[in-house]
Parts: C-alpha cells; structure tokens; sequence
C-alpha cells in the first residue's frame, strides 16, 4: 500500500519549498543570470514533484535563463541549472530554419567567476571576475569553438580563453569484469543469477588479508593527537597498504594507530584487524552480527582527511549511476507510467565524464569510488521497496539533481560554502536544497548517531540483509570486499574517513567505525578493486601527477600510455562510474 503524507507533514513540506523559494528569489549580482521570480519559482517546484515523464532541466527546481536573438537570427538561451552553486549551465543554440543544438558548459570558478548572456544587439558570453567582464561568441561563425568543441570528442574542452569548459559525452573505461557482467545482465535472461554465482563463489574473500603480528616490533611515528581506535590491544601487523608514511614503514603498523602520510598534509592511515575491537563495542547484544573467525582476521585499512584542509566534490560516470528504473522494485513500489523514478531516463542534454575539470587536476588530493549502480541502488525486499519508487538512491552534481534525495537512506552532501555532512536523509532536510553542491546516497545507515547520549551506533538495518539491501548473495552470506565511509570530529575538525574492508559483512563494518568513534557511516561500493578503489595524488616537480593506491592491485586498474606510463583513474580519463574526489584548499597546499 502506498504511503501518504499526513497533512502535518504535507504542511511541513509546502513550509520548506516557500522557504526554499523565497531563499532563491533574492536580488541576482551584477553581470549574472538574473534570478528567476516567486511565481517562476513556484512552477519549477510543480515540474520537480509532478510524477510524469520529464527533462533532466525540469528536475531542477532553482533554474535560472536568458535568451537572446543574434543578429543573423540565432536565436540563444542561457540557463543556469542552479545559481547559488554556479557551476553548470546548458546554451542552446538554434539558427534560423534549423534545429536546436546544446551545449553543457561549466565553470571552473564558481566563487568568483559569473557566466552571463549580454542582451545588446550583438549578444555574448559575460565572464565576470574580479569586476572585469570578458565577452565571447563561441557559437559565431567566425569563432565557433562550440562546434569545433564538439567535433574534437575530448570529454572537456576549454572555451573563450579557458575561461569556461565544454562538456562532450564520451565513453568511460570499464575493466573486463565489469563489461562480462554487464553483458550477463543485459543479454542473458538469468544473467543476474550468474553474476551472484559467480560473486558467490569465485570472488567470495578474493580479495581477503589478513596481516600477521609481529611481537615486539617498533610501531614507528604514529600521529598520537588523533587518538586510537578503542581496541583490546594494540600489536604492530603487517600490512599490504602502498601509502609512504612518515616516520613509519606501510607494512608495519600499529593496530588502530594513525600514521601522517609522507607528502600528503592533513591525510592519515591506520589498519586493524575487527577481532582485535574492544569486547564492549564487539559484545553489545541486539546491534550486529556476530564477527565469524573470516572477517575478524580481515585486514581493514582507513585514510582520515582533515576536512579543514579540503573541499569535497562527486562526479556521476560517464555510465553510472544511471537515471532509469532499477529492475528491483515491483508491484507498488514502481510507477509503470514514467520513464524513471523521478521520471527522467537519461541526463540529455548534460554529460556525465566520470573524469574531474582538468583546471583542478593538480589540486586533487585524492579520490575514492562512489556508490552502487542504478540496478543495485533500489530496494527489492522489505518496506522501502513499497512506496517512493522502491528508494532509488538519489545524487547531485554540481549542484544539479539527476536523482532526487530520498527519505530514510544515507547521504554524504557537501554545502555550496564546502560544509561537508553526512546523514539520514528526512523530508525536512530538503529545506538544504536550495545550498546543496554535491550529494550522494548509498543505502541506510552502518553508522547513526544516538541523539541521548552522542555516540555512533549500528544502524537498525544492520543485521537485515533484504531491508538493508547491503547486497550479497541470496542466502544473506554477506561478507565480501566493501568500502565504506565515516565522519568524526577530531580536535573540534571535521574528519572524512575511508575504509577499505578485504572481507567483511556490514556488521563488522559497523563495530570497526565504532571502534573508531564515527559519528555517523555508510557503505559505499563493494566486490572488486574497481569498486573500492582509493587513490592519492601529489603534483611532481615535472608537472605530472604522483599517483599513490591504498593497495597495489588498484594500480592495475589505471589506463596506461603506450610507453607504458599509468593514467591515473578520475584524473586522466573518463571512467564509467562514480567517485567522490577531495581538492586541497589554498591554505593546505
């Protein structure tokens, strides 16, 4: 039975969006789109909710456009998909008699540079920065980097002086596990069952280590402000991790410890193993699982980020997560009369690359994959395959909604001020939207915060393998290679943590994100290499990219020149899914 708001509820809701609203209705700045009025606003809001089949420019709620008429007769429209982030826009081009082409462009420097359409008899492209204003006409004939753009089929093409970028769709590298599963699903009536046979069997615990300890070792410089996990003890392992570290070996370190990485300020590793997690957080009765003898020997491995020293982005892939139906909601769950949940299939006219703005490739620090696929991103069994379309996982991107956030599932979102959260999503949280650059759902939650007494807990889908949705097989054997991600506060900064799990069910993912003090943890991709990858850069003196994974086998996974140099993955190419990535921020350099 589908589920309806109460009136409180739908009160609450028509509260939040005039509020929403009002926020976007201020008075626009100088040489920028001016901002769209109340009434404007309030229709976008109704193309937002209305479940019928939609563009992927309706689903956003704060768009803003201008339009102009050349002097030949092209006619221009600019539209800003959402201008309190100011980082993608779509110029549609259509000359006289002819039919209407888009582009998406974006800007590199969306807290200083404004994009534009003049309105004079000859229009152009502002460019504002600084209170300096440089026009261009990409789309004329005697300048026409548009079309040129276009034809050269790279993902990012910089126009009117590298000022702006064009996005082009391209293909995304996929590894040949990911194209021979892809092919089962698509084209072999039970190729989902083969897939599962083949994770359940041959790749059950592929990737599992499991370090042995070494008595008496010396732990090396561990980074002693950032505290330790609360574990039963604390042996030096050895480990598998490729991180050069300061004042320490990777392959020897002490349990729960953290350890600065060697050119890499304000990020930290730290490995364990979950049998070694204090007896009050792994005995709790009634919040996991109990740990078998497998994934209490499973190495785990951790990279902290110290979030004052980085801004946080997400990039979708040039194929994933996609925006159509996944085939795991039926019945009630699935409204048959739309082409998706929110009722887009495809991302037209924007591109999905998979790849970061190569203007901020030397700023990256790091990247790490994202969630699960639109396939996997849904539920099947339990109550939240019943109502809201089965619960896709939604993302935003650049501020731009390609999936609507849903209620009850976990979200990392990053503010358009670069305040970076991690949560529950509810319905009054979409008070946030108007301020959202980035966000990103992945299931429910490992980790939530108890509201009482402060600390993290086991969510209460943990041990539900169906309800949870944490994938796996069909008999709930749910120990696998995962990754997942927390935050904590440490010293009054906010702290990012990765973690890459060789084998391990959500239960122990759960109890080591205690051990570690997390506020608040989701899980994020699972299987392969491909899908836990993790990776720091630091530009090198030739004006490379020093390119360092979390585990060596992830290396193999980078394209390669043919001289045989490595392309770092997000960064040198286009890859067909997700990643978050972390830009250092100038006072972190």
């Amino acid at each position: 039975m589908r589920n309806f708001p109460s009136p409180r509820r739908a009160s609450r809701r028509a509260l939040l969006c005039v509020a929403a609203l009002a926020l976007l209705a201020a008075p626009a700045q100088a040489q920028s789109i001016p901002r769209p009025s109340a009434v404007q606003l309030a229709a976008q809001n109704a193309d937002y909710h209305a479940e019928r089949a939609k563009s992927v420019i309706e689903l956003q709620i704060y768009r803003a456009e201008q339009t102009a008429t050349a002097p030949d007769g092209t006619r221009l429209r600019l539209i800003s998909l959402k201008p309190s982030s100011n980082d993608w826009f779509v110029l549609e081009v259509t000359p006289p008699g002819g039919r209407t082409a888009s582009y998406h462009l974006e800007n590199p420097d969306p807290l200083t540079r404004q994009v534009a359409l003049s309105l004079g008899p000859t229009p152009a492209l502002m460019l504002t920065r600084d209170n300096v204003t440089q026009t261009c006409r990409p789309w004329a004939e005697e300048t026409p980097e548009l079309a040129q753009g276009r034809a050269a089929g790279m993902p990012f093409v910089p126009l009117c002086t590298g000022q702006i970028y064009l996005r082009n769709r391209v293909a995304g590298s996929r590894t040949n596990l990911e194209r021979t599963a892809e092919f089962l699903r698509d084209n072999v009536w039970f190729g989902e069952s083969l897939v599962g046979l083949v994770k359940d069997t041959l790749y059950k615990d592929k990737y599992l280590e499991s370090g042995a300890l070494i008595e008496g070792a010396d732990p090396g410089e561990v980074a002693r402000t950032l505290g330790r996990a609360q574990l039963s003890d604390h042996p030096v392992m050895y480990t598998t991790m490729t991180f050069d570290l300061v004042g320490a070996t990777p392959d020897r370190m002490e349990m729960g410890s953290w350890y600065a990485v060697k050119g890499a300020p304000g990020i930290y590793a730290s490995a364990m193993q979950p049998r070694m997690i204090d007896p009050d957080i792994l005995n709790r009765k009634g919040e996991t699982n109990w740990l078998d003898g497998i994934e209490g020997r499973a190495d785990v491995y951790l990279v902290g980020f110290d979030l004052s020293r980085f801004d946080i982005g997400y990039e979708t892939g040039t194929e994933h997560p996609r925006l159509d139906w996944s085939s795991r909601p039926s019945g009630a769950g699935r409204n048959w009369q739309i082409p998706g949940p929110d009722g887009v299939a495809s991302a037209d006219p924007l591109a999905p690359l998979g790849m970061v703005n190569p203007a901020k490739a030397r700023s990256v620090a790091a990247t790490f994959t994202g969630g699960f696929k639109r396939d996997h991103g849904a539920f099947r069994y339990g109550p939240m395959a019943t109502f809201n379309n089965g619960h896709h996982y939604g993302f935003i991107v650049h501020g731009a909604v390609l999936s609507k956030l849903q209620p009850g599932l976990s979200t990392l979102y990053v503010l358009n001020d670069g305040t970076t959260a991690m949560k529950t999503w509810t319905e009054a949280d979409n008070a946030l939207l108007p301020r959202i650059r980035f966000a990103r759902q992945n299931g429910v939650a490992i980790i939530e915060r108890d509201p009482e007494t402060g600390v993290g807990l086991p969510g209460p889908l943990v041990r539900n393998w169906g309800p949870g949705n944490w994938s796996g097989s069909a008999e709930a054997e749910l120990r696998t290679l995962r990754a997942g991600a927390c935050m904590k506060q440490v010293n009054a900064s906010p702290f990012l943590i990765y973690g890459w799990f060789s084998t391990a069910t959500p239960s122990a993912m759960a109890r080591t994100f205690q051990a570690y003090g997390c506020d608040y943890a989701m899980l994020l991709d699972m299987n392969a290499l491909e899908h836990t990858y993790m990776a720091l850069y630091t530009p090198d003196p030739a004006g490379g990219i020093d390119t360092r994974h979390l585990v060596a086998g992830m290396s193999r996974i980078d394209a390669r020149e043919r001289d045989g140099t490595r392309i770092p993955r997000f960064i040198g190419f286009s890859d067909n899914r997700d990643f978050f990535y972390l830009l250092r921020k100038e006072t972190g350099k």
